[in-house]
């Protein structure tokens, strides 16, 4: 189980403090577990979708403007890459990093702000995650992995050692990486996919041994 210590770069996440969200969907509902995991306190979620009221007894405040409630730590609780790193471009804050005490995160990782390592993620020595990341349910980052910023590593997916993924790609849920891989920018990896050679970017790849079926826009 994560707990922090003298020489994580991330020592001060377990201090309690009000947080706020961009977004309210089932996503988000996650990043609420996350968040109250580390024992911070919810004010409200953001989101466009005025359909939505609520999100785990969270309010849903509506639009959340740039320079609004820029002293609250705040994550962005979308699972989009895209819409992820639009938002981050558009809104300069204060962003969480966060951290579920079910993850296992080692001490010499360093962790950029605004990502989040859900329930039951590994994240191994001497690897380095970017900016507004999602590490998922259970995926497992080994050692040297480096990770760009808005990157989603789906549910259950197995990044080996010495692994590069580039800004933007998504790793589809249960899909394997293997060691010393490296996948460019923007790129989808589909689920169950094993990558066996390295991939370009805006690739999209499926099936086992991981082909390259079409190049994306992006």
């Amino acid at each position: 189980m994560w707990s922090p210590t003298a020489t994580a770069p991330w020592k001060n996440l377990m201090e309690t403090t009000n947080v706020i969200l961009i977004g309210a969907s089932g996503h988000a509902k996650v990043i609420c577990s996350v968040i109250e995991s580390m024992g911070h306190k919810i004010q409200a979620c953001y989101d466009q979708d005025d359909s939505i009221k609520a999100i785990n007894g969270y309010p849903n405040l509506g639009d959340l403007e740039p320079g609004q409630l820029n002293d609250i730590p705040c994550v962005i609780a979308i699972g989009n890459n895209i819409t992820r790193q639009q938002i981050a471009l558009k809104q300069s804050r204060t962003y969480l990093t966060a951290i579920h005490a079910s993850a296992i995160v080692d001490q010499h990782v360093t962790i950029n702000e605004g990502t989040v390592i859900m329930q039951g993620a590994i994240v191994q020595r001497d690897s380095e995650i970017g900016k507004h990341c999602i590490i998922n349910t259970n995926a497992s980052v080994d050692h040297d992995t480096i990770i760009a910023d808005f990157v989603h590593i789906s549910p259950s997916a197995t990044l080996c050692g010495n692994v590069q993924i580039g800004e933007g790609t998504h790793i589809g849920a249960g899909a394997t990486i293997l060691p010393n891989i490296r996948i460019g920018a923007w790129c989808k990896i589909g689920a169950g996919a094993v990558v066996t050679n390295d991939i370009a970017d805006n690739s999209t790849a499926i099936g086992i041994p991981a082909k390259v079926i079409q190049i994306n826009e992006h």
